[in-house]
């Protein structure tokens, strides 16, 4: 079960972390990743990490402000989002897809790969 946090209003050129904490497996075989969806469109890919943590991925839209991590001590994933735009609003989602050990390297950025979604968290950027 996953769960996101950490949404919320927020001024343009402002930051918000998300969180998402995972129960019930070991996280630290989960490769994970974070979309979004705007009202009216298309799930869109924002981040991946790898199981390990080592290799991330991210959306040209967001490449140089959003910045994935994981404590898999803590069965926890973070998406530290600055500059933050009005076209960045949207509901934020997690995700996680399991993946064997000797995968850890792997991370996906289609939302068809993954297993296991978060019930989302809304964040508003207004300008």
């Amino acid at each position: 079960q996953l769960q996101a946090f950490g949404g919320g209003l927020v001024q343009a050129g402002g930051s918000v972390r998300l969180s998402c904490t995972a129960s019930g497996r070991t996280f630290s075989t989960f490769a994970t990743g974070w979309f979004r969806r705007v009202p009216g469109k298309e799930r869109e890919f924002v981040s991946a990490i790898s199981s390990s943590g080592a290799i991330t991925d991210y959306a040209d839209s967001v490449k140089g402000r959003f910045t994935i991590s994981r404590d898999n001590r803590k069965n926890t994933m973070f998406l530290y989002m600055v500059s933050l735009k009005p076209e960045d609003t949207a509901v934020y989602y997690c995700a996680a897809k399991s993946t064997p050990l000797t995968r850890n390297w792997k991370l996906y950025n289609s939302d068809a790969d993954y297993d296991y979604w978060g019930q989302g968290t809304q964040v508003t950027v207004s300008s």
